[in-house]
């Protein structure tokens, strides 16, 4: 099996919710140097890319010394779906694996890099196609028909009791390159869930998730 893998680290130049969202302060330098720096310390991976429509932010990745690609202004606009955006990846990245590593989720550090991978190569001789980071959750979670995983009245269940619900993270998705072509979709069908606890699932999408992700990472 080929096992040369490429870690994209895909940043827009334009955040909607959080101006400026992958180069904020986050440690001492940005969300974009961090996740590089800790990406050159995980073993196993053949190339590191940056893939941005900016390029400031392009400009930040040569300067630490990993590959850049310009992203055309197409794909930076959200409005083209994430599958046409996949299938122009597929075409111009090297290697047989892809792996999704977003500076969005900061407390995804070298040692869970390593871990999944390790898993990844592991999984697809059982039969699964890719990795994802999951979170289970036991809380009480409604729609608008009513509860979705508990019940009401006598058969009413302690949150710890629930069967957990997957949260998908977005901290770490590999898959074979041919595969996410064919799916049009970073995982697939038959993702192996790598379980993660609360800090690894960070997922920096506003002001109030930033907040977060800094004063967990300032406990260390």
């Amino acid at each position: 099996m080929n096992k040369t893998i490429t870690a994209l680290v895909p940043v827009k130049g334009s955040s909607m919710r959080l101006p400026g969202k992958n180069i904020l302060p986050f440690g001492n330098s940005n969300l974009l140097l961090h996740k590089i720096e800790q990406l050159k310390e995980v073993e196993g991976l053949t190339d590191i890319i940056v893939s941005s429509d900016s390029d400031e932010m392009l400009e930040i990745a040569e300067k630490a010394g990993v590959a850049v690609l310009k992203r055309p202004m197409k794909y930076a606009d959200e409005s083209v779906p994430f599958g046409e955006f996949l299938d122009y990846l597929c075409k111009v990245l090297p290697n047989e694996h892809i792996m999704w590593a977003c500076v969005t989720s900061p407390l995804v550090g070298p040692y869970l890099y390593n871990k999944a991978i390790k898993l990844y190569f592991e999984k697809l001789k059982e039969g699964y196609d890719s990795l994802i980071t999951c979170l289970p959750c036991q809380s009480y979670y409604m729609d608008e028909n009513g509860p979705i995983n508990f019940s009401m009245g006598m058969e009413h269940k302690n949150s710890e009791q629930l069967d957990p619900i997957y949260h998908f993270t977005n901290g770490i998705n590999i898959a074979p390159k041919d595969k996410i072509a064919a799916w049009h979709y970073n995982y697939g069908p038959r993702a192996f869930r790598l379980l993660v606890n609360k800090r690894e699932a960070v997922d920096i999408d506003d002001m109030y998730d930033y907040i977060c992700a800094k004063a967990m990472y300032e406990m260390e």
